[in-house]
C-alpha cells in the first residue's frame, strides 16, 4: 500500500491534536477551560470521577460513587424519579414484565436449607414432581444449603436460560433416600391478579396488586370467568396497589367506559398534551362497577379511579388515595442500570391533577404522609380531609370532585384500627406468620390431604392453642413478651389465611381475609341496595 507524501503533515497534525486532547483528559493540573469542552456540567462530573480514579490516596469503588452521584441528582427532583442500579434492574424488570425464566417454586431458607413452600401451578417444578415441603439440597451436583447461601445466591444458582435443565437433589419427609429431579426452566408468571371470585350471585370481585405488562390479560380472563358465572356488578379492589404501566390502566378503564370517553390526558414540560380515549371494545360498559381504594392506592390505580369517577361511572369506595399524578419513563444509563425519570403529569378527564405537593422534594414528610393522615384523623373521619375550593371540579352530571392530592372516594369507609393494628402488620411484614404456618404445616401435611377448598373455608378453625403457640414463636424470635389477648380473632384469621395461601393459593387466602373486611361489606351493601331500588322501579313500572 502506498500514499502520497503530501498527506504526511496532515496525518502528523491530526496525531498531535489527538495527543493534546487525550493529554487534556488525563492531565489533572490543567485549568478549567479545557480543550473541546462541549458541556461544562457533564464534564465537571466526569473530571471529578477521573480525579478520584487516578489521584485519590486510597482505592475507591468509583461505581458506588457514581451511584451516589446519580441518587444525589435525583434527590433534587420529584419524589418519583428514581435510580435503579444494575444489581436491581433485572428483578424490577421481571416484576413489571409479569414473568421470568425459572423453576416455578416459592421457597424460603428454613434451617439453612432451601425449602419449597409451594410450587407454581402448571410451572416447571410442579410438572417435574416437586412438592411443598421438599428440601432442595443440591443443584447440578453442587450443595446449596448452609449459612453461606443467601437467597440471592440460591436464585443465581437456580437461574438459567429458557429450555435449559437443572438436576435437583431433594430430601422429602417419609422417603428413605434422596430423590433426583430434572427440571426444565421455563417462563413463570408473576401474578398481578391475587383473587377473582363471586361475592354474591351478581357481584364479582377482582383484586389487582400492580399494573404490569401481563395484568390486563390476567384481568380480562378473570372478568370473562366472572361474567360467565353471572356477574353484572364488579368490585375492583385496588387497595395497596402502587401502580405501574399507564397503558395497562387505560386498557382496564376501557372495559368500563363507552366509546370516545376521555380516560386521561398528559402534559409534558413543553406543554404538549396527549389524550387517551376509550374505544368500543369494552365488555363491561353496561355493568355496575365499584372501585376500592385506600391511602396506598397510587399512580395507575388512581388513573382507573379518577377516570371512572370523572365520567360518572361506578362508585369509588374507601379512603383518599396516595396522590401520585406524575408519569415516569425508564431510560437506560448504558451500564446495566437505569433511571425512571418523570417526563409528564397526568390529569383526570375533568382536568384535575391528583399529585400531592412535593415542595421539599424527597423529604421524609412526603413518604410519611400516612402518619400525617393518621394523626389528623382523616383515616377515620372524612370531615378531616383537607380540600381546597380552588381545586374544585365538576363531572358531566354535576358531581363535585377535587384535585390536589389523591382521589377522594364517593363512599368513605374508615380505617379499622383493630384490623390494621401495627403489631399485626409488623408480624406480617417480617413474615413471621408465613414461617410459623409453614413450620406447623410441615409437621404433618397429610392432615389436609383431600380437604376441599369449600370445606376448609367453611369448617376449618384455628384453635386458641395455635394462637398461643404462635405467640411463643414470635416472642422467641423477638426476645420480647407480645400477647395477642386483644387480637385473637384477627390473629386466627391471619393464620387461617396464610395456611390457605400455602395450601390452595392467593384466591382462597383473599376469600378468608375478605369475610370480615369492612370495605367488602360496604360494597355488598351498596350492591344489594341498588338491586332493591332497581326491583322497586321495575315493579312500579308494571
Amino acid at each position: 500500500m502506498t500514499f502520497d507524501k503530501k498527506y504526511i503533515p496532515l496525518i502528523v497534525g491530526v496525531a498531535i491534536a489527538a495527543g493534546v486532547f487525550i493529554g487534556g483528559k488525563l492531565n489533572f493540573t490543567d485549568t478549567s477551560d479545557r480543550l473541546f469542552t462541549s458541556n461544562s456540567k457533564k464534564d465537571k462530573l466526569n473530571r471529578l470521577i477521573d480525579y478520584i480514579d487516578y489521584e485519590y490516596v486510597d482505592d475507591v469503588n468509583t461505581d458506588s460513587i457514581v451511584d451516589v452521584t446519580v441518587n444525589g441528582i435525583l434527590d433534587n427532583l420529584d419524589p418519583h424519579s428514581t435510580y435503579i442500579p444494575k444489581s436491581e434492574l433485572e428483578r424490577v424488570t421481571n416484576n413489571m414484565k409479569g414473568d421470568f425464566v425459572g423453576l416455578g417454586v416459592n421457597f424460603y431458607t428454613y434451617n439453612d436449607t432451601v425449602t419449597v413452600i409451594r410450587t407454581v401451578e402448571g410451572g416447571p417444578s410442579e410438572k417435574a414432581g416437586i412438592q411443598a415441603g421438599d428440601r432442595i439440597l443440591m443443584a447440578d451436583g453442587d450443595s446449596i444449603f448452609g449459612r453461606e447461601w443467601s437467597n440471592n445466591a440460591i436464585i443465581q444458582k437456580l437461574k438459567g436460560e429458557k429450555g435449559s435443565k437443572v438436576k435437583l437433589t431433594v430430601f422429602r419427609k417419609g422417603e428413605d433416600k434422596l430423590i433426583e429431579f430434572k427440571v426444565k426452566r421455563d417462563v413463570v408468571p408473576i401474578k398481578s391478579v391475587d383473587a377473582a371470585y363471586m361475592l354474591t350471585n351478581k357481584l364479582g370481585y377482582i383484586k389487582i396488586n400492580r399494573f404490569a405488562e401481563s395484568t390486563y390479560k390476567e384481568f380480562k380472563k378473570a372478568l370473562d370467568q366472572l361474567q360467565d358465572q353471572g356477574a353484572t356488578q364488579l368490585a375492583l379492589d385496588l387497595r395497596d396497589n402502587p401502580g405501574g404501566f399507564l397503558g395497562i390502566a387505560e386498557q382496564i378503564v376501557d372495559e368500563f367506559l363507552e366509546d370516545d370517553k376521555l380516560i386521561l390526558f398528559t402534559k409534558n414540560k413543553t406543554g404538549k398534551i396527549e389524550k387517551s380515549f376509550a374505544t368500543d371494545d369494552g365488555d363491561f360498559e353496561e355493568g355496575d362497577i365499584y372501585i376500592l381504594i385506600n391511602e396506598s392506592s397510587a399512580s395507575a390505580s388512581e388513573i382507573v379511579a379518577g377516570a371512572l369517577q370523572d365520567n360518572d361511572k361506578g362508585t369509588i369506595v374507601g379512603r383518599r388515595s396516595y396522590g401520585k399524578g406524575l408519569v415516569q419513563r425508564e431510560m437506560s444509563l448504558g451500564d446495566g442500570s437505569a433511571v425512571r425519570l418523570t417526563v409528564s403529569r397526568y390529569y383526570t378527564p375533568t382536568g384535575r391533577s391528583i399529585q400531592r405537593p412535593y415542595d421539599n422534594g424527597k423529604s421524609t414528610d412526603y413518604y410519611n404522609d400516612y402518619y400525617k393522615r393518621l394523626s389528623s384523623g382523616e383515616l377515620e373521619n372524612p370531615e378531616s380531609i383537607q380540600i381546597a375550593d380552588s381545586l374544585k371540579f365538576k363531572t358531566p352530571l354535576g358531581k363535585v370532585v377535587y384535585g390536589g392530592g389523591g382521589i377522594i372516594p364517593d363512599i368513605f369507609v374508615p380505617l379499622n384500627t383493630t384490623a390494621q393494628n401495627e403489631t399485626l402488620n409488623y408480624l406480617r411484614r417480617r413474615e413471621y406468620i408465613s414461617n410459623f404456618v409453614f413450620t406447623e404445616l410441615d409437621k404433618d401435611r397429610s392432615i389436609y390431604k383431600g380437604v376441599e377448598v369449600d370445606d376448609f373455608i367453611n369448617n376449618f378453625e384455628v384453635s386458641d392453642d395455635i394462637v398461643l403457640k404462635f405467640q411463643d414463636f414470635v416472642n422467641l424470635k423477638e426476645r420480647t413478651n407480645i400477647t395477642f389477648v386483644a387480637y385473637y380473632d384477627q390473629m386466627k384469621r391471619l393464620i387461617k389465611s396464610e395456611l390457605a395461601q400455602q395450601l390452595y393459593g392467593s384466591n382462597v387466602a383473599e376469600k378468608i381475609l375478605n369475610e370480615t373486611d369492612d370495605m367488602i361489606e360496604e360494597v355488598i351493601f351498596l350492591s344489594r341496595e341498588k338491586e332493591q331500588l332497581e326491583l322497586e322501579a321495575s315493579n312500579s313500572g308494571n
